[in-house]
């Protein structure tokens, strides 16, 4: 079974850098490059897991994780932030109900770890 995940990131590099770790690994990789894109993409076919850049065009990474967590429809979706942002947007993304907060640069394997945890697969503590 192929696990969906969107990737809102406004950087094209970051963006196929980060399709290029999560597609061998099993994900369908859908993107967003703004904040606009991510809820509508999200609201009409939710995915398993959304990435998350927190700094992006349009509504911040901050208030489309704030819109997601309100909406029942869209509120189990784990959101994992992903941004160059620091100790403050870390606070506030878990306050918001980020599941976790990874800053740039960061380790792919640490990333597909709690991505594994965040999706209840079995094993992902001992991967």
């Amino acid at each position: 079974m192929s696990r969906r995940v969107l990737v809102v990131e406004d950087h094209k590099t970051m963006r196929e850098a980060v399709r290029m770790m999560l597609e061998p690994e099993g994900f369908v990789v859908l993107e967003a490059t703004d904040g606009d894109s991510a809820l509508e993409a999200i609201r009409r076919d939710p995915p398993e897991m959304v990435l998350l850049d927190y700094g992006i065009p349009g509504l911040d990474g901050a208030e489309v994780l704030a819109r997601l967590k309100a909406d029942p429809a869209t509120a189990p979706v784990p959101v994992i932030v992903v941004t160059a942002m620091g100790p403050e947007a870390k606070q506030e993304a878990l306050a918001l109900g980020a599941a976790a907060f990874f800053t740039k640069p960061f380790s792919p394997a640490a990333l597909l770890r709690t991505m594994a945890t965040a999706l209840g697969e079995p094993d992902a503590e001992g991967s």
